[in-house]
């Protein structure tokens, strides 16, 4: 014990504190009974990704739930795949999902008392954990080299055995410490690897909150647990940061089940509680008829700023991914059709254990849904905030006469069925711009107008005068709708169209036929927002002029 005491002190000489003065200095939180300690901790090395918001939301919702806390912390031990500014930017995509941590890393500054939260300035921490086991023997340096790595791991896929440092391959295990401090004061580069005491031959029990009781094989890997550049590995880090920050239930994805043993064993080796684990189901994408998981490198929908850009809600967002999250939530969702998703209970028992198919569609009906409901004045502010960020010329034209722009938001608002035109705000401008000059002129001018070859131009043209000219914006909509069917009349049109497939050699066509000319003049398309309402809003005087321009064109 006093040799690994003295290799210890070796390589920290400066470290005096103690675990005991680290408990003092992170004491147990003081919360309510059951109450969940929950942390998101990302590393700085890309995009959030749509499997970490998945994961970011079950987090908080189960320390939110429990009248716990959700805190963040960066895990930024890995310097050379760091993104710079992607942990702020994280954190900035957090805040607009509505994700804020209680506590944590946010961003710009830290907040909370068991920080740092940024595991690079937590490196006195770890050395203290790891001076620890260094003096009792569950750790030790390793001076292999890259080549000497390589040369294992041949010689292990030779052998057809399990690959890794462990058991006869873990040649630096069996150094005296003698021998070890001789090379540490030679110069010689070295790492610390934690000594497992386990055999993969057994097996150990775990349980998971979603996949409930497993049998894993023992860990026996002498991982690295703190590297030459004076920075922990992610899974020595995982286990100081959760015990000294307090998390009672760590969420992950699926993918890490593997490193359960790792951890376990490292909490029990320091003789800590380790925390509880739940193992979400990864997001799987339908790719050629088979499954995979969704991929940064792929797959457009793995970043969630392509949501944001595309302009989907981030309610939609959100509530998409609970429908994902717990299987009774759409069931919940139709009882509760006006609640708002943080009044749903979320419950691991309710998760699947397979991983679930993105299905952009459905996304795209829940985005259209939620669009729908929104008040006119609502859907003004969520476009101000869209477009000011990602269509900076559709921002100057809204601000510029922003009334006007509402008014067009208003359209059939008032129905008991609403329409639903947009599915996200990035459509919204393609389908209003004819509104709005020089747009209108530009789509009137850049293909032929499509009026029915059917009818002579000059029947549509003096349709289209008369309708201007007997047009009446101060009759309600279905006054309106009467006074075109007696124009329609006028120049041999039924008054709809069963009407004129009951008779078609008595009509030329029928109403909807002359709405169609007036819809394609002021908007240059067949298909628009509700022709009476697009009337209200241009007003006579825009009216006479786009009905005279589209006249010219005719000529």
């Amino acid at each position: 014990m006093e040799d690994y005491i003295k290799l210890a002190n070796v390589i920290f000489p400066n470290i005096t504190k103690t675990i005991d003065d680290l408990e003092k200095e992170y004491p147990s939180r003081n919360l309510p009974a059951n109450a969940e300690v929950t942390r998101f901790a990302p590393s700085p090395t890309g995009f959030l990704h749509t499997g970490s918001l998945f994961t970011v939301l079950v987090a908080k919702k189960v320390a939110d739930q429990s009248k716990g806390v959700f805190y963040t912390r960066l895990e930024d031990t890995d310097t050379k795949r760091e993104v710079e500014g992607s942990g702020e930017e994280l954190l900035e995509q957090l805040k607009i999902f509505n994700v804020a941590p209680n506590e944590g890393y946010l961003g710009n500054h830290e907040e909370g008392i068991y920080g740092p939260y940024k595991q690079s300035l937590r490196a006195d921490i770890y050395k203290v954990v790891i001076k620890d086991l260094l003096m009792r023997g569950r750790a030790y340096p390793c001076f292999c080299s890259q080549d000497e790595l390589k040369a294992l791991r041949e010689e292990q896929e030779k052998n057809k055995v399990i690959p890794g440092y462990y058991g006869k391959y873990a040649k630096c295990r069996n150094l005296t410490v003698d021998e070890a401090i001789k090379r540490i004061e030679n110069g010689d580069p070295y790492v610390i690897r934690f000594k497992s005491l386990g055999d993969h031959e057994n097996k150990i029990e775990v349980h998971d909150e979603i996949r409930g009781d497993l049998s894993l094989s023992q860990n026996d890997q002498d991982i690295v647990i703190y590297k030459s550049d004076g920075l922990p590995t992610y899974h020595f880090a995982h286990l100081v940061d959760d015990h000294f920050m307090h998390t009672t239930i760590v969420t992950r994805g699926e993918e890490w089940l593997p490193s359960l043993p790792i951890h376990l064993e490292l909490f029990e080796s320091m003789n800590w509680k380790a925390p509880k684990y739940a193992h979400l189901p990864v997001i799987m994408k339908l790719d050629n008829g088979n499954k995979r998981k969704l991929s940064k490198r792929k797959d457009s929908e793995a970043a969630i700023s392509y949501f944001l850009e595309d302009g989907y809600p981030v309610s939609a967002v959100k509530e998409y991914l609970y429908t994902i999250a717990n299987s009774n939530y759409e069931e919940w969702r139709m009882e509760h059709p006006d609640a708002s998703y943080d009044e749903f209970t979320f419950s691991f028992d309710k998760m699947s254990l397979d991983g679930a198919l993105f299905d952009l569609e459905k996304l795209r009906n829940i985005s259209k849904e939620l669009i729908g409901k929104y008040s006119k004045d609502e859907m003004t502010e969520e476009m101000k905030k869209y477009t000011k960020v990602y269509d900076r010329n559709f921002y100057e034209l809204i601000l510029k006469d922003e009334e006007y722009f509402t008014k067009i938001m208003d359209i059939e608002k008032d129905k008991p069925n609403p329409r639903k035109d947009y599915v996200t705000y990035s459509e919204v401008f393609s389908k209003i711009k004819f509104m709005y000059e020089p747009y209108y002129t530009e789509l009137m001018t850049s293909s032929p107008l499509p009026f029915n070859p059917n009818f002579d131009k000059e029947l549509i043209k003096k349709i289209l005068l008369e309708f201007v000219d007997t047009l009446d914006l101060n009759n309600d909509e279905q006054t309106w709708f009467s006074s075109l069917k007696t124009l329609a009349n006028k120049y041999g049109f039924a008054n709809n169209m069963k009407e004129f497939k009951k008779n078609p050699t008595s009509y030329i066509g029928q109403v909807g036929d002359v709405a169609e000319m007036v819809r394609i003049s002021l908007t240059s398309s067949k298909q628009s927002p509700n022709i009476y309402y697009i009337l209200k809003i241009l007003g006579i005087n825009e009216i006479r002029r786009r009905i005279n321009f589209a006249i010219s064109l005719l000529n």
